[in-house]
């Protein structure tokens, strides 16, 4: 950044929130969430607090709370962000009293596809103290950018919520976002034309508008026993380009996929999906889900232009509630797509 850039906490707090569900924010994965799962600790809104509010867990809190740890270590959890410079951390651990963590470190990396443990990973927010029912902000200096964090709590506790905040970087395939439309939605047409498999869940169910109900109201497949991996051929309701790619793993807790990719093509009318579509183009690498959350994929996406057939690859099986896939509509006016 120029030599103006912003340093105050509420200068900082004026910039993009880059772990942001919506702006691509995901839990890529995480030690321990046995009391609070860590997607709470990414939602826009504030925290609250219900007094008599109890789960299966005990005490319902909103954000991401560890069970408390019986062993050596530390837990953490790793989030994909909006790709970008980070200019300050907020740590907010409001409502958490008596099980907030002592200490906190943050790390950053910037990978192509996903973190591994070849990655490596920079300190953005060396280790440091914090109190409970607070939230105190780091600022951060480094000019790189980033695709992931990783947030070190020591050694266990709960975190209300985590803010990013930061510049999203520029990308080029952002098109006119007032024309983005959903090309695959049931209301536009689309249609769930072949999958290998859905023995537990109806794979029309990706392309419904209804909110998810329950585990059931999503396309799941059977537990996998051999090589391979389970896929879905979804056709646009109308022909287009497709600029951002949103799974849903909602109620998939112990059974969404590890990762999912899609491919594109304009196949002839008599062609054979199920076989061709493997060799169809790349619009988005094998990237990691997580359980129960929404992933949005936008940098990530690769313009391959005008489609009308998608393939969606999860790996290795599992279950996924939704998909929509948004983007530019080659004509202006709906365009219901005859063929397969």
């Amino acid at each position: 950044m120029n030599e103006n850039r912003v340093t105050s906490p509420e200068e900082v707090r004026l910039l993009t929130n880059l772990a942001l569900p919506d702006l691509g924010g995901a839990i890529y994965c995480v030690s321990d969430e046995f009391f609070a799962p860590a997607k709470r600790m990414l939602a826009a809104g504030d925290p609250v607090f219900i007094p008599d509010r109890y789960d299966q867990h005990g005490k319902w809190m909103d954000g991401w709370e560890s069970r408390r740890k019986r062993t050596a270590g530390h837990d953490c959890c790793v989030i994909r962000i909006c790709p970008g410079v980070i200019r300050g951390i907020d740590i907010d651990t409001r409502f958490f009293t008596g099980n907030y963590p002592p200490a906190v470190m943050l790390e950053a990396c910037s990978v192509d596809i996903e973190p591994d443990e070849r990655t490596t990973w920079t300190v953005l927010v060396p280790r440091s103290e914090i109190k409970g029912d607070s939230v105190r902000f780091f600022p951060v200096s480094n000019e790189s950018s980033w695709t992931h964090v990783r947030l070190n709590i020591y050694p266990d506790g709960g975190i209300a919520r985590l803010r990013v905040y930061g510049e999203p970087l520029a990308f080029d395939n952002t098109g006119d976002r007032e024309q983005w439309v959903d090309l695959v939605s049931e209301d536009a047409g689309g249609v769930a034309l072949e999958c290998n498999d859905m023995h537990f869940g109806d794979m029309r169910n990706l392309l419904s508008n209804r909110p998810v109900a329950n585990m059931g109201d999503g396309w799941e497949t059977r537990r996998r026993r051999q090589p391979g991996n389970d896929w879905v051929i979804l056709r646009l309701g109308r022909q287009g380009t497709i600029r951002r790619i949103e799974v849903d793993t909602a109620f998939f807790r112990g059974n969404y996929p590890a990762r999912c990719s899609l491919k594109g093509a304009n196949p002839d009318e008599n062609a054979d999906l199920a076989g061709e579509s493997v060799d169809w183009r790349e619009i988005l690498p094998p990237l990691a889900l997580g359980p129960d959350q929404l992933h949005v994929f936008e940098t990530q996406v690769k313009d391959i232009g005008d489609i009308t057939h998608v393939r969606l690859d999860i790996y290795p099986d599992g279950g996924v509630a939704r998909v929509r896939l948004k983007g530019l509509p080659k004509h202006a006016g709906p365009h219901a797509l005859s063929g397969s």
